[in-house]
């Protein structure tokens, strides 16, 4: 047996024992599928103790590719929307892109979406390809459709795909649209996070189908979703714990900041909502539902620290200091940022504070909004 073969086997083996392998026809999937084909480029790591993270690359045939490439891990493949490994010598500080998912959850979140042998299934974001050929493995090529924003990631996968003889439908696109040319689907599901589950989605999913998604923000929580597709065109289901995360699909990423308002201005009261619950990720995650466009600094304003909320598009923020020992909250802008937070965690609380997995998300007309 080769160092590949043993090397996959430990991985599946693995996966099998920590319960996010537990379907045999998945397992056979994957055992068809080696990864390292879809990492020939190789990948980066993060650089040991650096802040913010360094990344450094690790090309194939570097020691420790092989064994990377089986790591039950996510492998970033690209930083700053351009650049790969191939580009790099050293060290380099932007953020990440694009990358190859974590197996165990590509395989639990397979299962989660239900993805049974007849299934046609509709993939947002195709990344390096190897999602898309562990499902090919158990459904065929004709039943998997992936869209892939990037044109240069999207080549590349499909230079891997065909490598291992797969030949799925691969579009380069906008996955926020979808690909009405194949619906409808029984599946969606996406590789990237959302804030909002797209109205193109519902419409190519068939009634009764179900599409699988992580639902996010700007704050930094999500969490993934399971949403069954209904007659009238609405979806809703559950979401389903474990703080999964994914980059977020471009078109979703926050605008810069630019110029400030002058935090000066506004109203100012104290408040029961300290900053530092922001830390907690359950409710980050329930203040962007009321506050889906917020996003989150600190700054020090003549030797005092302010935890500040800005809606850059609204003009709305909401600027909170310990003063006297109290927490005081200032707000400016069109919208009051902060009294809808208190509202929303206020509601939550009074009704026993539920877990994430007791939360619901319900899209229509409307939009998009989290009931418990």
């Amino acid at each position: 047996m080769t160092d590949q073969a043993v090397l996959h086997r430990k991985l599946l083996d693995m996966m099998a024992a920590s319960g996010s392998l537990p379907s045999p026809e998945w397992r056979r999937a994957a055992e068809t599928v080696p990864r390292h084909e879809f990492l020939r480029g190789g990948y980066f790591r993060p650089v040991p103790g650096s802040a913010p993270t360094a990344w450094e690359a690790v090309h194939e045939g570097d020691p420790g590719w092989l064994a990377g490439c089986y790591a039950d891990e996510s492998l970033v493949t690209q930083i700053a929307d351009t650049v790969v490994p191939a580009d790099i010598r050293g060290q380099i500080m932007q953020p990440p892109s694009s990358s190859s998912t974590v197996p165990s959850l590509v395989l639990r979140m397979l299962e989660d979406a239900h993805v049974e042998p007849d299934s046609r299934v509709l993939e947002i974001g195709t990344g390096t390809g190897y999602s898309t050929a562990v499902m090919c493995a158990r459904l065929g090529e004709d039943a998997v459709t992936s869209i892939e924003y990037d044109e240069q990631v999207a080549t590349r996968a499909r230079a891997a795909l065909g490598q291992v003889g797969m030949f799925p439908t691969l579009v380069v696109g906008d996955g926020l649209l979808g690909h009405a040319e194949r619906a409808p689907y029984d599946r969606i599901i996406a590789t990237c996070g959302v804030r909002e589950v797209p109205a193109a989605w519902l419409e190519q999913t068939r009634p009764g189908g179900l599409i699988l998604a992580t639902v996010g923000g700007w704050l930094g929580a999500s969490e993934l979703a399971r949403l069954t597709v209904h007659e009238d065109g609405t979806a809703s289901g559950p979401f389903l714990g474990g703080g999964v995360s994914f980059m977020l699909a471009r078109p979703h990423l926050p605008p810069p900041l630019g110029l400030l308002p002058d935090l000066s201005e506004g109203t100012e009261r104290g408040t029961s909502v300290v900053a530092n619950a922001l830390d907690d990720w359950v409710i980050r995650f329930l203040v962007q539902d009321v506050a889906p466009r917020a996003q989150r600094l600190t700054l020090d304003r003549d030797g005092v620290s302010e935890d500040v909320l800005i809606d850059v598009e609204l003009g709305a923020w909401a600027a909170l200091h310990r003063e006297a020992g109290r927490w005081v909250v200032r707000q400016g802008g069109p919208a009051a940022l902060w009294d809808a937070v208190e509202d929303q965690l206020a509601h939550w609380r009074a009704d026993g504070a539920p877990e994430v997995d007791e939360l619901t998300v319900h899209v229509g007309p409307q939009g998009q909004s989290i009931r418990w």
